[in-house]
Protein backbone atom coordinates (compact mmCIF):
# COMPACT_ATOMS: atom_id res chain seq x y z
CA UNK A 1 0.00 0.00 0.00
CA UNK A 2 1.21 3.50 -0.81
CA UNK A 3 2.10 5.33 2.40
CA UNK A 4 0.47 8.49 1.06
CA UNK A 5 -2.86 6.78 0.31
CA UNK A 6 -4.10 7.92 3.70
CA UNK A 7 -3.75 11.57 2.68
CA UNK A 8 -6.74 11.34 0.34
CA UNK A 9 -9.90 12.80 1.90
CA UNK A 10 -11.95 10.25 3.82
CA UNK A 11 -15.63 10.71 4.61
CA UNK A 12 -16.18 11.77 8.20
CA UNK A 13 -12.87 13.59 8.59
CA UNK A 14 -12.11 17.29 8.55
CA UNK A 15 -10.04 16.81 5.42
CA UNK A 16 -13.10 15.63 3.51
CA UNK A 17 -14.47 19.18 3.73
CA UNK A 18 -11.16 20.93 3.09
CA UNK A 19 -11.92 22.15 -0.43
CA UNK A 20 -15.23 23.67 0.60
CA UNK A 21 -14.26 25.04 3.99
CA UNK A 22 -10.63 26.15 3.64
CA UNK A 23 -10.46 29.85 4.38
CA UNK A 24 -14.01 29.84 5.76
CA UNK A 25 -14.41 27.30 8.57
CA UNK A 26 -10.79 26.20 8.57
CA UNK A 27 -7.73 28.45 8.31
CA UNK A 28 -9.69 31.72 8.01
CA UNK A 29 -7.77 35.02 8.00
CA UNK A 30 -8.84 37.56 10.60
CA UNK A 31 -7.20 40.97 10.21
CA UNK A 32 -6.77 43.92 12.52
CA UNK A 33 -6.09 44.29 16.22
CA UNK A 34 -7.26 41.36 18.30
CA UNK A 35 -10.58 42.54 19.68
CA UNK A 36 -14.34 42.00 19.65
CA UNK A 37 -14.51 43.38 16.09
CA UNK A 38 -12.03 42.47 13.36
CA UNK A 39 -11.96 42.23 9.58
CA UNK A 40 -12.79 39.08 7.63
CA UNK A 41 -13.22 38.94 3.87
CA UNK A 42 -13.05 42.70 3.59
CA UNK A 43 -15.79 43.50 6.09
CA UNK A 44 -15.97 44.18 9.81
CA UNK A 45 -17.35 41.33 11.88
CA UNK A 46 -18.23 40.76 15.50
CA UNK A 47 -15.71 38.07 16.41
CA UNK A 48 -16.50 35.23 18.84
CA UNK A 49 -13.53 33.01 18.00
CA UNK A 50 -10.66 34.67 19.86
CA UNK A 51 -9.19 33.33 23.11
CA UNK A 52 -8.90 36.73 24.77
CA UNK A 53 -11.20 36.34 27.76
CA UNK A 54 -10.06 39.40 29.71
CA UNK A 55 -9.27 41.59 26.72
CA UNK A 56 -5.53 41.67 27.37
CA UNK A 57 -4.33 41.01 23.81
CA UNK A 58 -4.12 44.69 22.86
CA UNK A 59 -4.24 46.25 26.30
CA UNK A 60 -1.93 49.31 26.20
CA UNK A 61 -0.05 48.26 29.33
CA UNK A 62 0.52 44.75 27.96
CA UNK A 63 1.63 46.07 24.57
CA UNK A 64 4.07 48.44 26.24
CA UNK A 65 5.64 45.65 28.31
CA UNK A 66 5.88 43.42 25.23
CA UNK A 67 7.55 46.20 23.22
CA UNK A 68 10.09 47.03 25.93
CA UNK A 69 10.96 43.36 26.43
CA UNK A 70 11.39 42.85 22.67
CA UNK A 71 13.71 45.87 22.53
CA UNK A 72 15.68 44.70 25.57
CA UNK A 73 16.07 41.02 24.67
CA UNK A 74 15.10 40.44 21.04
CA UNK A 75 13.61 37.06 20.09
CA UNK A 76 16.75 34.92 20.23
CA UNK A 77 17.47 34.84 23.97
CA UNK A 78 17.62 32.52 25.71
CA UNK A 79 19.18 30.11 23.24
CA UNK A 80 18.91 26.36 23.66
CA UNK A 81 16.69 24.29 25.90
CA UNK A 82 15.95 25.56 29.35
CA UNK A 83 17.78 22.66 30.99
CA UNK A 84 20.98 23.19 29.01
CA UNK A 85 21.32 26.95 28.67
CA UNK A 86 17.93 28.64 28.87
CA UNK A 87 17.27 29.26 32.57
CA UNK A 88 16.66 32.90 33.57
CA UNK A 89 15.71 34.92 36.61
CA UNK A 90 12.51 36.00 34.83
CA UNK A 91 11.42 32.37 34.40
CA UNK A 92 12.04 31.63 38.06
CA UNK A 93 10.13 34.75 39.12
CA UNK A 94 7.21 33.76 36.89
CA UNK A 95 7.10 30.26 38.37
CA UNK A 96 7.04 31.59 41.94
CA UNK A 97 4.21 33.96 41.03
CA UNK A 98 2.24 31.16 39.32
CA UNK A 99 2.67 28.87 42.33
CA UNK A 100 1.38 31.58 44.63
CA UNK A 101 -1.63 32.28 42.42
CA UNK A 102 -2.45 28.57 42.14
CA UNK A 103 -1.92 28.20 45.92
CA UNK A 104 0.59 25.39 45.41
CA UNK A 105 4.16 25.01 46.74
CA UNK A 106 5.80 25.09 43.29
CA UNK A 107 5.14 25.57 39.57
CA UNK A 108 6.87 24.60 36.32
CA UNK A 109 6.46 26.87 33.30
CA UNK A 110 6.16 25.07 29.95
CA UNK A 111 6.62 26.29 26.39
CA UNK A 112 3.15 25.33 25.17
CA UNK A 113 0.15 23.63 26.73
CA UNK A 114 -0.46 20.85 24.23
CA UNK A 115 2.98 19.16 24.26
CA UNK A 116 3.41 20.05 27.91
CA UNK A 117 0.31 18.17 28.98
CA UNK A 118 0.92 15.14 26.75
CA UNK A 119 4.54 14.82 27.80
CA UNK A 120 3.74 15.36 31.48
CA UNK A 121 1.27 12.46 31.51
CA UNK A 122 3.92 10.30 29.87
CA UNK A 123 6.51 11.34 32.47
CA UNK A 124 4.21 10.65 35.42
CA UNK A 125 3.18 7.10 34.54
CA UNK A 126 4.81 3.72 33.92
CA UNK A 127 3.35 0.51 32.52
CA UNK A 128 2.37 -0.48 36.07
CA UNK A 129 0.14 2.58 36.52
CA UNK A 130 -3.46 3.12 35.42
CA UNK A 131 -4.88 6.31 33.91
CA UNK A 132 -8.58 7.11 34.22
CA UNK A 133 -9.82 10.14 32.31
CA UNK A 134 -13.01 11.92 31.30
CA UNK A 135 -14.14 10.85 27.82
CA UNK A 136 -14.46 14.49 26.72
CA UNK A 137 -10.95 15.53 27.74
CA UNK A 138 -8.99 17.68 25.30
CA UNK A 139 -6.87 16.07 22.60
CA UNK A 140 -3.65 16.97 24.44
CA UNK A 141 -4.76 14.72 27.31
CA UNK A 142 -5.89 11.95 24.98
CA UNK A 143 -2.53 12.04 23.20
CA UNK A 144 -0.74 11.83 26.54
CA UNK A 145 -2.86 8.83 27.48
CA UNK A 146 -2.05 7.16 24.14
CA UNK A 147 1.65 7.39 25.05
CA UNK A 148 0.93 5.42 28.22
CA UNK A 149 2.24 1.86 28.16
CA UNK A 150 -0.13 0.59 30.85
CA UNK A 151 -3.88 0.31 31.24
CA UNK A 152 -6.14 3.26 30.60
CA UNK A 153 -9.89 3.77 30.96
CA UNK A 154 -12.24 6.58 29.95
CA UNK A 155 -15.35 7.29 31.99
CA UNK A 156 -18.46 8.91 30.45
CA UNK A 157 -18.35 12.68 30.62
CA UNK A 158 -18.79 13.95 34.20
CA UNK A 159 -20.23 10.58 35.27
CA UNK A 160 -18.85 10.38 38.80
CA UNK A 161 -20.73 7.14 39.49
CA UNK A 162 -18.93 5.50 36.55
CA UNK A 163 -15.63 6.92 37.76
CA UNK A 164 -16.33 5.47 41.21
CA UNK A 165 -16.97 2.03 39.73
CA UNK A 166 -13.73 2.23 37.74
CA UNK A 167 -11.74 3.28 40.79
CA UNK A 168 -13.23 0.43 42.78
CA UNK A 169 -12.38 -2.13 40.09
CA UNK A 170 -8.92 -0.76 39.27
CA UNK A 171 -7.92 -0.40 42.92
CA UNK A 172 -8.70 -4.06 43.56
CA UNK A 173 -6.44 -5.19 40.69
CA UNK A 174 -3.60 -2.69 40.98
CA UNK A 175 -0.12 -4.18 41.40
CA UNK A 176 1.89 -3.10 44.46
CA UNK A 177 4.16 -0.89 42.35
CA UNK A 178 1.29 0.74 40.44
CA UNK A 179 -0.60 3.96 41.02
CA UNK A 180 -3.73 5.64 39.64
CA UNK A 181 -3.85 8.98 37.83
CA UNK A 182 -7.28 10.56 37.31
CA UNK A 183 -7.41 13.31 34.68
CA UNK A 184 -10.23 15.73 34.00
CA UNK A 185 -10.77 19.35 33.06
CA UNK A 186 -11.89 22.36 35.05
CA UNK A 187 -13.81 23.93 32.17
CA UNK A 188 -14.51 21.76 29.13
CA UNK A 189 -13.62 23.93 26.17
CA UNK A 190 -16.35 22.84 23.75
CA UNK A 191 -19.39 22.43 26.00
CA UNK A 192 -18.53 25.06 28.60
CA UNK A 193 -19.45 22.66 31.40
CA UNK A 194 -17.40 22.35 34.56
CA UNK A 195 -15.68 19.16 35.65
CA UNK A 196 -17.18 17.76 38.84
CA UNK A 197 -14.06 18.55 40.80
CA UNK A 198 -15.80 18.72 44.17
CA UNK A 199 -17.24 15.23 43.79
CA UNK A 200 -14.02 13.81 42.38
CA UNK A 201 -11.94 15.24 45.22
CA UNK A 202 -14.33 13.65 47.73
CA UNK A 203 -13.56 10.26 46.20
CA UNK A 204 -10.06 10.60 47.64
CA UNK A 205 -11.58 9.71 51.00
CA UNK A 206 -12.32 6.23 49.58
CA UNK A 207 -9.63 5.64 46.97
CA UNK A 208 -5.90 6.19 46.61
CA UNK A 209 -5.30 8.19 43.43
CA UNK A 210 -3.73 11.43 42.21
CA UNK A 211 -5.76 14.08 40.42
CA UNK A 212 -4.53 16.12 37.44
CA UNK A 213 -6.82 18.96 36.29
CA UNK A 214 -6.44 20.79 32.99
CA UNK A 215 -7.91 24.24 33.66
CA UNK A 216 -6.89 26.02 30.47
CA UNK A 217 -10.29 27.73 30.19
CA UNK A 218 -10.72 28.28 33.93
CA UNK A 219 -7.39 29.86 34.82
CA UNK A 220 -7.91 33.59 35.34
CA UNK A 221 -11.64 33.27 34.67
CA UNK A 222 -13.44 31.08 37.23
CA UNK A 223 -13.39 31.42 40.99
CA UNK A 224 -13.80 34.52 43.18
CA UNK A 225 -10.30 35.75 42.32
CA UNK A 226 -9.89 34.03 38.94
CA UNK A 227 -7.84 31.29 40.59
CA UNK A 228 -9.60 28.65 38.53
CA UNK A 229 -12.24 25.96 38.80
CA UNK A 230 -10.64 24.45 41.90
CA UNK A 231 -11.05 27.82 43.61
CA UNK A 232 -14.64 27.99 42.34
CA UNK A 233 -15.48 24.68 44.05
CA UNK A 234 -13.25 25.33 47.07
CA UNK A 235 -11.21 22.17 46.41
CA UNK A 236 -7.92 23.54 45.07
CA UNK A 237 -6.05 21.77 47.88
CA UNK A 238 -7.45 18.44 46.68
CA UNK A 239 -6.04 18.89 43.16
CA UNK A 240 -2.60 17.29 43.09
CA UNK A 241 -1.49 18.84 39.80
CA UNK A 242 -3.12 22.02 38.52
CA UNK A 243 -2.50 22.85 34.86
CA UNK A 244 -3.18 26.21 33.26
CA UNK A 245 -2.17 28.15 30.17
CA UNK A 246 -1.61 31.73 29.07
CA UNK A 247 -3.32 31.00 25.75
CA UNK A 248 -6.82 31.90 26.96
CA UNK A 249 -7.20 34.51 29.72
CA UNK A 250 -3.58 35.58 29.24
CA UNK A 251 -3.85 36.15 25.49
CA UNK A 252 -0.31 34.87 25.07
CA UNK A 253 1.51 31.51 24.87
CA UNK A 254 2.99 29.19 27.45
CA UNK A 255 1.56 26.92 30.12
CA UNK A 256 2.33 25.76 33.63
CA UNK A 257 1.70 22.98 36.10
CA UNK A 258 1.60 23.58 39.85
CA UNK A 259 1.80 21.08 42.69
CA UNK A 260 4.03 19.63 45.39
CA UNK A 261 7.66 20.74 45.18
CA UNK A 262 9.13 17.26 44.77
CA UNK A 263 6.67 16.38 42.00
CA UNK A 264 7.34 19.63 40.14
CA UNK A 265 11.08 19.01 40.43
CA UNK A 266 10.59 15.53 38.96
CA UNK A 267 8.60 16.93 36.04
CA UNK A 268 11.22 19.59 35.43
CA UNK A 269 13.80 16.85 34.80
CA UNK A 270 11.58 14.29 33.07
CA UNK A 271 9.10 16.11 30.79
CA UNK A 272 10.58 15.37 27.38
CA UNK A 273 8.75 18.08 25.43
CA UNK A 274 10.47 20.66 27.62
CA UNK A 275 13.88 19.06 27.95
CA UNK A 276 14.32 18.66 24.20
CA UNK A 277 12.90 21.96 22.95
CA UNK A 278 14.15 25.54 22.93
CA UNK A 279 12.76 27.80 25.61
CA UNK A 280 10.32 30.55 24.71
CA UNK A 281 11.82 33.96 23.91
CA UNK A 282 12.37 36.29 26.86
CA UNK A 283 9.70 38.82 25.74
CA UNK A 284 7.07 36.08 26.14
CA UNK A 285 8.16 35.33 29.70
CA UNK A 286 8.40 38.99 30.68
CA UNK A 287 5.05 39.67 29.02
CA UNK A 288 3.45 36.76 30.86
CA UNK A 289 4.56 38.16 34.20
CA UNK A 290 2.74 41.39 33.33
CA UNK A 291 -0.32 39.46 32.17
CA UNK A 292 -0.44 37.41 35.37
CA UNK A 293 -0.32 40.61 37.44
CA UNK A 294 -3.21 42.09 35.47
CA UNK A 295 -5.20 38.84 35.70
CA UNK A 296 -4.90 39.10 39.47
CA UNK A 297 -5.61 42.82 39.70
CA UNK A 298 -8.37 43.42 37.15
CA UNK A 299 -11.45 41.90 38.70
CA UNK A 300 -13.49 44.36 36.64
CA UNK A 301 -12.48 42.64 33.42
CA UNK A 302 -13.57 39.30 34.84
CA UNK A 303 -16.90 40.80 35.89
CA UNK A 304 -17.42 42.25 32.40
CA UNK A 305 -16.64 38.86 30.84
CA UNK A 306 -19.18 37.05 33.01
CA UNK A 307 -21.78 39.77 32.47
CA UNK A 308 -21.63 39.63 28.67
CA UNK A 309 -21.48 35.82 28.78
CA UNK A 310 -24.66 35.67 30.85
CA UNK A 311 -26.41 38.10 28.50
CA UNK A 312 -25.35 36.14 25.42
CA UNK A 313 -26.50 32.80 26.83
CA UNK A 314 -29.76 34.25 28.15
CA UNK A 315 -30.65 35.82 24.80
CA UNK A 316 -29.80 32.67 22.84
CA UNK A 317 -32.00 30.57 25.12
CA UNK A 318 -34.83 33.12 24.89
CA UNK A 319 -34.92 32.54 21.12
CA UNK A 320 -35.11 28.80 21.48
CA UNK A 321 -31.48 28.15 20.55
CA UNK A 322 -29.76 25.25 22.29
CA UNK A 323 -26.69 26.15 24.35
CA UNK A 324 -26.56 23.05 26.52
CA UNK A 325 -25.53 23.15 30.16
CA UNK A 326 -22.63 25.57 29.94
CA UNK A 327 -21.50 26.95 33.30
CA UNK A 328 -18.75 29.19 31.94
CA UNK A 329 -18.23 31.90 29.34
CA UNK A 330 -17.73 29.19 26.69
CA UNK A 331 -21.02 29.28 24.77
CA UNK A 332 -21.94 26.43 22.42
CA UNK A 333 -24.84 26.74 20.01
CA UNK A 334 -25.98 23.29 18.90
CA UNK A 335 -27.33 23.21 15.35
CA UNK A 336 -29.86 20.69 14.04
CA UNK A 337 -28.18 20.87 10.63
CA UNK A 338 -26.06 18.46 8.64
CA UNK A 339 -22.47 19.49 7.97
CA UNK A 340 -23.20 20.88 4.51
CA UNK A 341 -25.92 23.22 5.74
CA UNK A 342 -23.79 24.12 8.77
CA UNK A 343 -21.03 25.34 6.45
CA UNK A 344 -23.60 27.46 4.61
CA UNK A 345 -24.78 28.70 8.02
CA UNK A 346 -21.30 30.02 8.82
CA UNK A 347 -20.95 31.64 5.39
CA UNK A 348 -24.23 33.50 5.75
CA UNK A 349 -23.42 34.62 9.28
CA UNK A 350 -20.23 36.23 8.08
CA UNK A 351 -21.16 37.47 4.61
CA UNK A 352 -24.69 38.67 5.33
CA UNK A 353 -24.66 39.58 9.02
CA UNK A 354 -21.05 40.38 9.94
CA UNK A 355 -20.81 37.72 12.67
CA UNK A 356 -17.69 35.54 12.86
CA UNK A 357 -18.19 32.34 14.87
CA UNK A 358 -16.38 29.01 14.65
CA UNK A 359 -18.08 25.84 13.42
CA UNK A 360 -17.12 22.65 15.28
CA UNK A 361 -17.80 19.09 14.13
CA UNK A 362 -16.35 15.61 14.63
CA UNK A 363 -13.60 14.74 15.56
CA UNK A 364 -13.38 17.87 17.74
CA UNK A 365 -16.75 16.98 19.28
CA UNK A 366 -18.58 13.62 19.37
CA UNK A 367 -20.02 12.20 16.15
CA UNK A 368 -23.37 13.68 15.23
CA UNK A 369 -22.71 16.98 17.01
CA UNK A 370 -22.60 20.15 14.92
CA UNK A 371 -22.14 23.36 16.87
CA UNK A 372 -20.92 26.89 16.94
CA UNK A 373 -18.57 27.80 19.76
CA UNK A 374 -18.84 31.41 20.87
CA UNK A 375 -16.05 32.73 23.09
CA UNK A 376 -17.07 35.97 24.81
CA UNK A 377 -14.50 38.47 26.06
CA UNK A 378 -14.54 41.42 28.42
CA UNK A 379 -14.51 43.65 25.31
CA UNK A 380 -17.82 42.44 23.86
CA UNK A 381 -20.82 44.72 24.24
CA UNK A 382 -24.58 44.37 24.50
CA UNK A 383 -24.82 45.60 20.89
CA UNK A 384 -22.50 42.77 19.84
CA UNK A 385 -24.80 40.31 21.56
CA UNK A 386 -27.95 41.68 19.93
CA UNK A 387 -26.42 41.63 16.45
CA UNK A 388 -25.12 38.10 16.95
CA UNK A 389 -28.22 36.52 18.45
CA UNK A 390 -30.52 38.03 15.84
CA UNK A 391 -28.25 36.79 13.06
CA UNK A 392 -27.97 33.27 14.44
CA UNK A 393 -31.73 33.03 14.93
CA UNK A 394 -32.51 34.30 11.42
CA UNK A 395 -29.99 32.08 9.58
CA UNK A 396 -30.73 29.02 11.66
CA UNK A 397 -34.47 29.26 11.09
CA UNK A 398 -33.92 29.70 7.35
CA UNK A 399 -31.62 26.71 6.99
CA UNK A 400 -33.52 24.47 9.40
CA UNK A 401 -36.73 25.08 7.46
CA UNK A 402 -38.50 26.82 10.30
CA UNK A 403 -41.00 29.68 9.96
Amino acid sequence: MDLFAKTKPVEGTLGAWAERTHGLCAFPKLLGEVSNRMSFGGRECVVWSINNYLGLANDPEVRAVDARAAADYGLAAPMGSRMMSGETDELEHLERELAEYATKPAAFFMNFGYPGMSSMIDALTTRHDVIIYDAQCHACIVDGVVLHRGKRFAFPHNDVAALTDLLDRVSAQLPPNGGILVVTEGVFGMSGGLGRLDEIVRLKERFDFRLLVDDAHGFGVTGPHGGGTGEHFGVQDGIDLYFGTFAKAGASVGAFVAGASEVISYLRYNTRSQIFSKGLPMPVVVGNRARLRLIRERSGAREALWSVSALLQRELRARGLEVGATESPVTPVYLDLDTGRAVEFVRRLRDEHGVFASLVTYPVVPKGVVQLRLTPTALHTADDVVQTVEAIEKVHHALAGRP
